[in-house]
């Protein structure tokens, strides 16, 4: 695409902004910014045909953060009449999680379990492929989103081969 330069946000829908925007201030050490909203119901089909969303739907508020050095993640908060309020999972489509990189992976799981948040099993480090060295564990937000802590204190294994390097929270 002409012109693109990278990233400028992840959004996603939660059921309370104001616990998301909490637990990414409290718990992740996100940074916030600003909030728009509400925004409709209109009396056209102006959301459906700009948002893909029933027509009938408001934007309650969406919020705007900043998590460390990496894209702004825009968290809204809708009420629609035909809202799922079912999250998927990672193998369903539409599956996703947002993964945040930490410089001591220890230390981080500690932290998440002091705070009472559910880390799924132990860490993993995987030993070959490009992504050799990458320490990982998942862990799910009190609404039942699933997010995921990184650590590559040395780098990964596909850096030894390409003569570039994907985004990097460390530079």
């Amino acid at each position: 695409m002409p012109g693109m330069r990278g990233t400028q946000h992840l959004g996603f829908t939660v059921p309370n902004v104001k616990e998301a925007t909490a637990f990414f201030a409290d718990v992740i050490g996100c940074e916030s910014f600003y909030s728009i909203g509400p925004f409709g119901p209109f009396d056209n089909n102006w959301m459906t045909d700009n948002l893909n969303v029933n027509k009938k739907a408001v934007i309650n508020t969406a919020h705007l953060m900043r998590c460390g050095n990496g894209p702004a993640l825009e968290i809204f908060e809708y009420t629609s009449p035909d809202q799922r309020k079912t999250l998927p999972r990672n193998s369903d489509i539409g599956g996703h999680h947002l993964a945040f990189y930490v410089d001591d992976m220890t230390a981080a799981v500690k932290f998440l379990e002091a705070k009472g948040i559910e880390v799924l099993g132990k860490p993993h480090t995987f030993t070959d492929t490009g992504m050799a060295g990458l320490t990982w564990v998942y862990f799910m937000a009190p609404w039942g989103m699933q997010l995921e802590i990184v650590s590559y204190p040395l780098g990964q294994g596909y850096e030894k081969e390409m003569g570039s390097r994907m985004w990097d929270p460390r530079y």
